[in-house]
């Protein structure tokens, strides 16, 4: 399975973020470690919540469309 998960930042909780995993747990505890430069100056982060994809190719699509602007929008309505 693969993931696409959503995280807030608790220290900047305007801050959120997008990504692609096959495993949440030991990724979120990168994200809390400071191993993704994108992360690592607003930790700590809380997952959100994720959706999980038997297809590979669908959930790397989702996470595509959830970082352009119409997928930013429709997260922000629908799963922030």
């Amino acid at each position: 399975m693969k993931y696409v998960y959503l995280l807030q930042s608790i220290s900047h909780p305007e801050q959120r973020y997008v990504g692609l995993t096959s495993h949440i747990e030991n990724r979120l505890a990168a994200h809390n470690a400071g191993h993704s430069t994108h992360t690592a100056k607003f930790r700590p982060w809380t997952l959100v919540g994720y959706l999980a994809f038997s297809d590979e190719s669908k959930a790397a699509d989702f996470e595509k469309y959830l970082k352009s602007g119409s997928g930013r929008a429709f997260a922000g309505k629908r799963l922030w």
